[in-house]
């Protein structure tokens, strides 16, 4: 069966914190399809933004989301990336379709700062988690009702993976590969996007 991603973009948005995991599960995909030419792939991977609109990375980038917050298909696996993410935490009706996309997945994972957005979404409430060290004291203040950790590259909850910035979030996202897909996938997409994947979650 095929784990469909959903990559939330917006503008700001840190361009390694979503192009990694999406190079991750691609590249994941198109590893498992040499040896399996027959049949589902494991992943298949989209992106979404609040607005049918090229968003504007961080960066400077703009790029155009597949489809939008109100047209995109079910979601298995809802990944948030972090950037700057002040602007959407004002955004109400982000966060509810973060808290309702979520409750229809079977998991949701964050990247850096992306952690605020789960947060507010009230999905990292009684847990633990993690973002990107510089901004660990902001997302205990803001939200005292997360054990914020630090030292570790992420932190997996069951239905709910927080990770801390760029590299952290490749990690993550090839430990996804992993408990969906199994070990030998992940390490050989680790290989062919030829990254020391390290193992601390």
């Amino acid at each position: 069966m095929t784990t469909v991603v959903g990559i939330y973009l917006f503008d700001d948005v840190e361009l390694l914190d979503f192009a990694g995991p999406y190079e991750v599960f691609t590249t994941a995909s198109r590893v498992y399809r040499r040896e399996h030419p027959v049949g589902p792939e494991p992943f298949s991977v989209m992106t979404v933004s609040q607005h049918d609109e090229p968003v504007r990375v961080r960066a400077g980038l703009k790029v155009n989301a597949d489809c939008t917050i109100a047209d995109h298909p079910d979601i298995d696996l809802l990944l948030v990336p972090g950037g700057v993410v002040t602007e959407e935490l004002e955004k109400a009706s982000v966060i509810r379709w973060i808290e309702a996309t979520a409750d229809q997945a079977n998991l949701t994972a964050s990247v850096c700062t992306g952690a605020f957005l789960l947060a507010a979404a009230g999905l990292l409430n009684g847990r633990t988690a993690t973002t990107h060290w510089e901004d660990m004291d902001d997302l205990r203040h803001q939200f005292p009702a997360i054990k914020v950790l630090p030292g570790r590259r992420w932190i997996d909850q069951g239905d709910v993976i927080s990770s801390g910035g760029i590299s952290a979030g490749i990690d993550m996202s090839l430990h996804v590969v992993e408990r969906i897909a199994g070990r030998e996938l992940a390490l050989k997409t680790a290989r062919q996007m030829e990254f020391n994947w390290t193992e601390n979650g």
